[in-house]
Parts: structure tokens; sequence; C-alpha cells
């Protein structure tokens, strides 16, 4: 047939729209055109797509050849869009048997293609595994991704790591490997450090524990040595375990970062502790392609600011607004992403610039570097003192956890 459609999924923030990609073959000299908004790494795909096909064995049709990504108003990014743009093609000049086309409405692809027919992992799979799971369609994505889908409660679909096999698939000729849901497993709070391991403190282990019980902001005030790095890296052992929802929405936001989620990680809070030098794009978020930042990656974890005076007040004073409603959005020119932010910060600093002074001019001036709306967000502050180097040797009382 001359038009073939198969849907796929873009990446929006943490939301996956859906993009319906057409081919159409017309008689003409020899061009591959491909519109529909798309930006360098899609348009890229022309020169992959058709490499991928005649490595794995398929005629590229010498005609005139279109592709549309619509909606035509919706940017596309990466090469995600790969394999549906080569089933489509396959679909439209006839390489693909008519039992084959009947299922490209039931069918959403993703995958970049290297050029001998390969299909590599993309960015957002467990955000495009959800949409398609609500959509009712059947995922096909690479092999190396299906760890994230797999986390999809009802999720549908198979995995393939060449386009001769999602071919193959599609003509009922080979039965790739099925995506299975993997549950959420149990928590080991041991992985999250153990409160044990902190001597002495008992009134700083109280305000952890009162924190983690009501979901309370913290800011610590001691000298340098007292543990208050280690007391916030312990908040997450004693927090109450992920729901399975909770648990999802945390892997979405790692997914869609350039670093990728890893599914060993599944279920633990995250914990972020990014240095004091950090900008308000990489604190809160944002770039021409609007991703999550520290915060958002801190959702439903802890976000650690370690030497609070010594953040750019600017950037502290980006924290306001997400404190409040859980989440920030990114606007820019061309598009907007909302991401979530539902973290419990925990905030250190010393009393003073030297570290022990508290009532000296300069310890006030230092400590009026963060403002007073950012300080009545924080509901806990505890000054808290050096532990006595006796109290170091002594075992861990009994009880502690």
């Amino acid at each position: 047939m001359p038009i073939a459609k198969i849907h796929s999924r873009a990446l929006l923030g943490i939301d996956a729209p859906t993009v319906t990609v057409e081919a159409h073959v017309a008689p003409g000299l020899p061009a591959f055109t491909l519109v529909g908004l798309p930006e360098t790494a899609v348009r890229e795909s022309r020169d992959r797509v058709r490499a991928a096909i005649l490595s794995s064995g398929f005629e590229f049709p010498p005609r005139r050849l279109t592709v549309n990504l619509a909606p035509a108003d919706l940017p596309k990014e990466s090469a995600r869009f790969d394999l549906a743009i080569a089933l489509a093609i396959l679909a439209a000049t006839g390489q693909l048997p008519a039992s084959a086309n009947q299922r490209l409405d039931a069918i959403e692809c993703l995958g970049e293609l290297s050029l001998d027919g390969g299909v590599r992992p993309i960015r957002g799979t467990l955000s495009a595994a959800r949409a398609t799971r609500d959509a009712g369609r059947e995922l096909i994505l690479p092999a190396q991704g299906r760890g994230e889908a797999e986390l999809i409660p009802g999720v549908r679909g198979r995995a393939v790591s060449h386009l001769s096999e999602a071919v193959g698939y599609l003509a009922g000729e080979r039965e790739p490997e099925r995506l299975v849901h993997r549950p959420l497993p149990p928590a080991d709070p041991a992985k999250d450090g153990d409160l044990a391991d902190v001597r002495g403190q008992p009134r700083a282990k109280r305000a952890l524990a009162i924190a983690a019980a009501g979901g309370h902001n913290l800011l610590l005030i001691g000298p340098p040595g007292a543990g208050k790095s280690m007391l916030a890296q312990r908040l997450a052992g004693i927090l109450p375990p992920l729901t399975e929802t909770e648990a999802l929405a945390v892997a979405e936001v790692a997914a869609v970062t350039p670093n990728g989620f890893d599914p060993a990680t599944f279920g633990r809070r995250p914990f972020r502790a990014p240095h004091h030098s950090a900008s308000a794009v990489a604190l809160i978020g944002g770039g021409s392609q609007p991703g999550p930042g520290e915060i958002s990656l801190a959702h439903h974890g802890t976000l650690f600011l370690d030497e609070l005076p010594e953040f750019d007040r600017r950037v502290l004073e980006a924290l306001r607004e997400p404190m409040e409603v859980g989440s920030v959005m990114i606007s820019r020119a061309a598009r907007q992403a909302t991401f979530p932010a539902d973290f419990q910060l925990v905030a250190a600093m010393n009393p003073s610039p030297q570290g022990t002074e508290i009532q000296s001019r300069a310890a006030q001036r230092y400590r009026a570097k963060v403002s007073g709306p950012l300080l009545d967000r924080i509901d806990i502050h505890l000054e808290i003192p050096r532990v006595p180097a006796a109290d170091l040797d002594r075992p861990a009382e009994p009880g502690e956890d």
C-alpha cells in the first residue's frame, strides 16, 4: 500500500505524547523527505533508516518517499522514532504481509536504529510504556530497555534487538521475548544507611525521627565535625517504604535524564546532595530541552543542601515555590514541561564563617545570607554540638535503627 501508519511516542518532560508516523511512497525521482517539525537528530534518521533497511535484507524504495510525524506542531527530538519510521516504510512499500499491516494500528514502536539494523535503547522508556498501556496498545521496544518497561503493571509488549526481529514478529514468523511485569521489591533500609552508626546526638536523632514521621523540612546548625552530613544521609533509612505508585514516579524522572534509570535502584528513596556551586538550572531544572533538576530527582526522597549559606541567594529563592506546590514548571519559547518536586529538604550550615562563633556580627551576617521566607518553609531548626571524642568509641545503644 502507498501509505502506512504506525504509532510511536515523543518525550516532553516526563510525559510521552503519542506521535503517528506516516509513510507515503509516490512515483518520481528518488527522494526522502521527513516532515513534522523534526529536530537535528530526527532529520538524521533518514540515513540511519536507509542503512538499517538495506543491511537487514530489505529494499529501500528508489522513489519519492515522504515521512510525516504527526502532530506537526509538537517538536520531535532524539532518534526514538527510527524503528517506527523503518517499519512504516516497509509497510508502505509492500514488504510486510497484509496480516502485518492490519496489526500496525494496535502497535507502538520505540527505538534507535544502528546502521546494521540493531535496535538501541532510548530515554524515557518508562513514560512511553505507561502511556502505551493506558492507550491499550502493544509496545515494541529495544531489548536493552525492557528493564524499565517491565516495571509498569499491565504493560504488553515485545523486546527486540534487530529490525528483522520486529518485522518477523509483525509477520507472525518470530516470537520475541514478551514483557513481564516486575513488582516492587521489598524495602531494604540498610542500603540507605543505619542511624545506629551515629554516636551521640540524641536530640538530632529525635529530630530526624520527627521529620521522617511528619514529612518536615529540617535545618541542622553546628560546627564542622558535628555529624550533620552523616545524619542527613540516614534520613532515607527511617522514612516509610515507597508505594509502587511513588516508586514509579521516582523512576520516571530518572529515566528522562542523560544517565537514565537503573532498575536495580527501583523502590529506593532518592538522596540528592548537589554542591553549593550548583546553578539555578541544575537545582530547579531547565535547558533548551527542558530537563529535571535536583529537586525533581529528589522527588519522594531527600534533598540535602550542605553549607546552605554558600549557595547563591537567587538559587535558594527559586526553591520557595516548588517547596510549597510540590512541582515545578519549566517554560521555554517552544515548549513547557512540568516535573514533580515533592521532596524533603534537609539543610546544614555552620553557625559562622569560622565554624564556631555564634554571637559575632560576622556570624549574624553569615546566617542572613539565607532569607527569612525560605527559613519559614523549614519546619525544624536544630543546633547540634560537636560529639565528645569519648562518645565516638562507645558501641551503639540498643534499639537504635
